[in-house]
């Protein structure tokens, strides 16, 4: 049962860019927080940041505040990651998750309900 489909991960080398997609059913998406979490080989799983739904209202990680923008497109059930001056650090398979937490900009995976396959980003030096 495949909620939300990612796209648009791939190599980059560091100080490039790359748009995450994540597609999303209308029942899914509708009224839902959508977020972007990332795990590093060897590491837990992190998050990166969400959207709100009823106010479009956006949240970061300090990791990515500054490089990163995350938006949605209502009328279309996506969502994106426009993920830009790339770090090596950065490198990671990139989920896409979708819930109602009470607090939009919830950091927490267990508040999220539906989740991607994921999708790999790697950054070389």
């Amino acid at each position: 049962q495949v909620q939300l489909v990612e796209s648009g991960g791939g190599g980059v080398q560091a100080g490039g860019s790359l748009r995450l997609s994540c597609a999303a059913s209308a029942r899914t998406f509708s009224r839902s927080v959508m977020g972007w979490f990332r795990q590093a080989p060897g590491k837990e799983r992190e998050y990166a940041s969400t959207i709100s739904w009823s106010r479009g209202t956006t949240y970061y990680a300090d990791s990515v505040k500054g490089r990163f923008t995350i938006s949605r497109d209502n009328a279309k059930n996506t969502v994106y990651l426009q993920m830009n001056s790339l770090k090596p650090e950065d490198t990671a398979i990139y989920y896409c998750a979708a819930g109602r937490p009470i607090l939009s900009g919830s950091k927490y995976p267990y508040d999220y309900d539906y989740w991607g396959q994921g999708t790999q980003v790697t950054v070389s030096s």
